[in-house]
This record gives C-alpha cells, sequence and structure tokens, in this order.
C-alpha cells in the first residue's frame, strides 16, 4: 500500500518530497509552520515561579 500525501490525501507520496506528492503540498506545510499553524497551545493558567519560569525545577 502506498502512502497518502500529507497534506492533500489525494496522491501517493512522492520519494522526491516525501511525505507530500508535490512541492506545492510541501511548501503548504512549510507555509503552515511558519504561520504557527502548527503552533502548541500554552496553557496560561499555570503558575509561574518568581522567575517567571513555568512548574519546579530541581537543582
Amino acid at each position: 500500500m502506498m502512502a497518502t500525501c500529507a497534506i492533500c490525501r489525494r496522491a501517493p507520496a512522492d520519494p522526491k518530497y516525501k511525505p507530500f506528492c508535490s512541492k506545492r503540498c510541501a511548501d503548504v506545510d512549510l507555509q503552515r509552520w511558519f504561520t504557527g499553524g502548527y503552533a502548541i497551545p500554552v496553557r496560561e493558567d499555570e503558575p509561574t515561579d518568581e522567575g517567571g519560569n513555568r512548574g519546579s525545577q530541581e537543582d
């Protein structure tokens, strides 16, 4: 079974652009990274210590 493109899910992935089918789909993915589409959400309700760090740190 051939893997499909990670963006359009239609065409099989091209070895040159794997896991994408084309330069276009690779560029779409890159644009999503640049614009924060894949950003990991941050929970604003996490407490910070006096230095502004989240959570506890062990020395």
